[in-house]
């Protein structure tokens, strides 16, 4: 133990301090390895993180692209939505004012087939009245005669006779009031 204190006391350099050859050696191990590992590896690391760096980049442009793609698709959409709407509101409108224009003209035809039939109801209604009035002023002429015949004894076989006959008595009948004429029928 002795020899090992002597031999520590004959050192000059301290404890802590590796020998110079073993530094010199040390360092140059390290600068080769710190000068291959940056040659060789750090220009690889680069190329991956650029890469990859370009990448999220591209990536997050690529989005961008895609939200502004999006989004004037959805701007499209809506101003699509919006032409169609008012062409839906016009169609409404138009099919509106065509259904009111059909009920006018509806309207207006019923109301000409009306009239129209009302005048033709009104035209054979006078046609059958003058033909009943013909008919019944034949009657009762004849009726007439038969009873001329009969209350005065002389035969009114006269055609201008008859005519004279017939028409004064049916205009004394129409020259009577309504109401008596009605009143003497009812009794």
């Amino acid at each position: 133990m002795i020899a090992l204190v002597q031999l520590a006391s004959e050192e000059t350099e301290p404890a802590f301090l590796p020998p110079l050859p073993e530094l010199v050696i040390g360092t140059l191990a390290f600068l080769i390895v710190v000068l291959y590992l940056g040659k060789k590896l750090l220009p690889n690391l680069n190329k991956v993180l650029d890469e990859r760096r370009a990448a999220i980049e591209g990536g997050m442009e690529k989005a961008k692209a895609a939200q502004d793609e999006a989004q004037q698709v959805l701007d499209a959409y809506r101003a699509q939505l919006a032409e169609a709407r008012n062409e839906a509101a016009r169609l409404r409108q138009d099919a509106q004012e065509h259904g009111a224009a059909m009920v006018v003209e509806m309207r207006t035809e019923g109301e000409r087939q009306r009239d129209e039939i009302v005048a033709a109801g009104r035209t054979q209604v006078e046609a059958d009245r003058q033909a009943a009035a013909a008919s019944l002023r034949q009657d009762v002429g004849k009726l007439a005669i038969d009873l001329a015949d009969r209350i005065v004894g002389e035969s009114m076989k006269d055609a201008a006779r008859q005519e004279r006959t017939i028409d004064r008595f049916l205009d004394a009948l129409e020259a009577k009031p309504a109401d008596t004429t009605k009143a003497e029928v009812t009794r």
